[in-house]
């Protein structure tokens, strides 16, 4: 069967690694991977590591299920307690790099249970470009990264996933709940829940592309400092959703509401990815030469 330029780039990349762990979220990028890695090597030298923590949505842990299920790959779910790590609580900017590096501390735990000769992510090109912490943990636990290396952008992943079938290659970028926090304030397992209620409510109200962002009424902290159920959702929906969103606004404030946020606003720029590194000193979320 013939294959694309990319497509065959990847598979030269991956060949020579012989057994992999591929540390998959369900999103396309680790799902191409996953795909790929099967393709090359075949699926009795490929397993697809799921970590399941508080920052993980139910419905995207579903999802992984499915879309693992189409690929072939054999799919592992591993508890991760990177909640633990007081590191990753405090949420400063770096607080990728610690949510990773337990994901990677449980990957090497893994791959010597699995005889596997190495780990793999779900890295692409475009991904460099990005304030993303998580980058460093992956070369300190000495991760591979097949897109990057075949040199793959977001828009190549898509195009080469579409070639091999996966059924998801057009899903939403997702990213894990904690993501959808402001630096500075606490990740907590509660604030996780909200964000995950509120969220997968939307998605039944037919919103494709969606983030809630929790913000405090109170201090930086997250205290309330006496106010009610003192947090405030931010909801982000693709441009091109904002008018269905809006005719939706009384359900969307109620299913706010059932999820303990005070107030529910809905983000008039709309959804853009890592929207809370906007705010960092000195940085953007793309940094152009």
């Amino acid at each position: 069967m013939d294959t694309s330029p990319k497509l065959a780039a990847l598979l030269d990349v991956i060949r020579p690694l012989g057994s992999v762990l591929v540390c998959y979220s369900g999103g396309i990028d680790s799902a191409l991977v996953a795909a790929a890695t099967v393709r090359a090597l075949g699926a009795d030298r490929v397993v697809a590591m799921t970590a399941v923590g508080p920052s993980l949505a139910d419905f995207e842990e579903e999802e992984a299920r499915v879309v693992a299920a189409e690929i072939g790959v054999r799919h592992e779910l591993v508890a991760s307690n990177e909640i633990e790590d007081p590191g990753y609580v405090e949420n400063g900017a770096d607080r990728c790099f610690y949510c990773k590096s337990e994901l990677y501390r449980l990957s090497a735990v893994k791959q010597v249970e699995w005889s596997l000769a190495h780990v793999a992510n779900g890295t692409n090109l475009d991904d460099l470009g990005d304030h993303r912490p998580g980058l460093e943990a992956a070369r300190r636990a000495g991760v591979r990264s097949p897109l990057v290396e075949a040199q793959l952008t977001k828009a190549d992943v898509r195009q080469v996933a579409a070639e091999l079938g996966v059924t998801a290659w057009n899903k939403p970028a997702a990213a894990c709940l904690s993501s959808r926090i402001p630096y500075g304030t606490k990740v907590t397992r509660e604030r996780l829940g909200q964000i995950e209620h509120l969220e997968g409510a939307l998605k039944r109200l037919g919103l494709a592309q969606v983030r809630v962002r929790w913000h405090s009424l109170g201090g930086t902290d997250g205290s309330t400092r006496g106010v009610k159920d003192g947090s405030m959702a931010r909801v982000e929906v693709a441009r091109d959703e904002l008018a269905a969103a809006f005719d939706q606004r009384d359900a969307i404030v109620q299913a706010g509401k059932a999820a303990g946020f005070a107030f529910v606003t809905l983000d008039l720029a709309g959804y853009r990815t890592g929207s809370a590194n906007e705010l960092l000193d000195g940085r953007s979320l793309r940094v152009l030469s």
